[in-house]
C-alpha cells in the first residue's frame, strides 16, 4: 500500500513538475532570439504588433498566445519597447500593456536652423518632421512669434532623451523649463547690469559659440572684444554672421566654408559687415557657457581678432589695427597654403 502511495506521489511530483515547467516556460521563460527594439504607433493593430515581435521573439505561436489571454490585442500603449534577452512572454506583453518604452537619446548640435535640428530629430520620433515643424510653428505663434525659428534661444546645445512617441509640445515644454531652470535670479541680475537685452545677449552667444568653435577657454574673451565693439559703435564683423547669412539666403543646401571679400557686402539683417549692431537673433542653437561668457565677459580693450594657424581653432587678439593686419595677413597665406576656398 505504501508504495502505491509512494508512486501515485511521484507520479503527481512529475506530472505537475512538467506541467509546471511548460507554464513557467510559456510565461516567464527567455523567448527572446535577439535584442533589438520594437516600434508600435499610436493606429497599430495587433497583427502589426505580432509582425514588428516576431523579428526578435523564438517562439511566435506563444508569444501570440499569451498575448490573446492578456488582452492585446484589445489594448496596448504605442513606443519603443526595447525586447531584450532573458524578458519572457509575461514580460513582454506586461511592458507594452504598462507602456513601459525605453527613452532614445537626441543631441543637440548648434544648428542655425530649428528645422534641421526637427529633421534630424525626427528619424527617431514617431511624428514625421513636417508634422513636428508644424507643431513647433504653432508653439510659436502662441508665444507671439513667427515661426519655430523664433523659438532658438530656448535651446541648449547637449544630448537628451525622449520617448518615440514625444509630441512637439512635450518636445519643446523640455527645453522651455531647462530655459526657465537656466534663468535663475543671479543670471537675471547679471542681463540687467549687461546693459543687453535678453535676445541681445543670445545673438552675441551664437557669436561667441562660432568664434570659438565651442572651445569653453576662449569665450569670454571673445565675448570681451566683441561687446567692446558694440559699446564703441563699431560694427561687429563676424565671420560666422556672414557665414548664415549665405547660408539663410540657400536655404542651407550649400553651405560655404571661406568668406572672401565678395560675401562681405550680402544683404542681410544678420550680416555684421553690412549692419552695425547686434544680430535680430542668434545665428545658432548655443550652449550654456555661450551665455554665461557674454554674462561674465572679460574685461580687456581688444578690438580685433584673427584665427591663429599656429593654434588651429585659437585666435590672436590685439587691440592694435597695425597688429591686426599681420596676423590677418599670416591668416591668408596659411588658408592658400592649404589651398582652403
Amino acid at each position: 500500500m505504501k508504495k502505491v502511495i509512494l508512486m501515485i506521489i511521484l507520479l503527481v511530483i512529475v506530472v505537475g513538475g512538467f506541467f509546471g515547467f511548460r507554464f513557467y516556460k510559456k510565461y516567464y521563460g527567455n523567448n527572446i532570439e535577439k535584442d533589438g527594439y520594437v516600434l508600435i504607433p499610436h493606429q497599430a493593430n495587433f497583427k502589426q504588433i505580432l509582425d514588428s515581435a516576431a523579428k526578435y521573439v523564438d517562439n511566435k505561436e506563444s508569444f501570440e498566445a499569451v498575448a490573446k489571454e492578456k488582452g492585446l490585442d484589445k489594448y496596448f500603449k504605442p513606443g519603443r519597447y526595447h525586447f531584450q534577452k532573458g524578458l519572457g512572454n509575461s514580460n513582454l506583453i506586461n511592458m507594452i500593456k504598462a507602456g513601459n518604452q525605453s527613452e532614445n537619446s537626441y543631441r543637440v548640435g548648434d544648428f542655425e536652423n530649428i528645422y534641421r535640428l526637427v529633421g534630424r530629430v525626427t528619424k527617431k520620433t514617431e511624428i514625421d518632421s513636417a508634422k513636428f515643424s508644424k507643431g513647433l510653428d504653432e508653439i510659436a505663434v502662441k508665444k507671439g512669434f513667427t515661426s519655430a525659428e523664433d523659438l532658438k534661444k530656448y535651446f541648449f546645445i547637449d544630448t537628451y532623451n525622449f520617448f518615440w512617441t514625444v509630441t512637439p509640445e512635450e518636445f519643446f515644454q523640455k527645453f522651455e523649463n531647462q530655459y526657465n531652470d537656466f534663468w535663475n535670479s543671479e543670471r537675471k541680475a547679471k542681463e540687467q547690469q549687461s546693459g543687453l537685452t535678453r535676445d541681445q545677449i543670445y545673438s552675441l552667444a551664437a557669436i561667441v559659440y562660432k568664434e570659438s568653435g565651442g572651445k569653453k577657454d576662449e569665450m569670454k574673451t571673445i565675448a570681451g572684444l566683441y561687446i567692446n565693439r558694440y559699446k564703441k559703435g563699431m560694427k561687429l564683423q563676424s565671420d560666422p554672421t556672414v557665414i548664415y547669412a549665405i547660408n539663410r539666403q540657400t536655404n542651407f543646401i550649400k553651405p560655404i566654408k571661406r568668406v572672401l571679400y565678395k560675401h562681405l557686402s550680402t544683404p542681410s539683417p544678420y550680416n555684421t559687415y553690412a549692419n552695425a549692431g547686434i544680430p535680430p537673433g542668434p545665428i545658432c542653437i548655443v550652449d550654456k557657457n555661450a551665455v554665461d561668457a557674454v554674462l561674465d565677459a572679460e574685461k580687456n580693450d581688444y578690438i580685433f581678432m584673427c584665427a591663429d594657424p599656429a593654434r588651429l581653432g585659437y585666435h590672436k587678439f590685439t587691440a592694435s589695427a597695425e597688429q591686426h593686419a599681420i596676423n590677418a595677413k599670416a591668416y591668408q597665406n596659411w588658408l592658400n597654403s592649404k589651398n582652403i576656398k
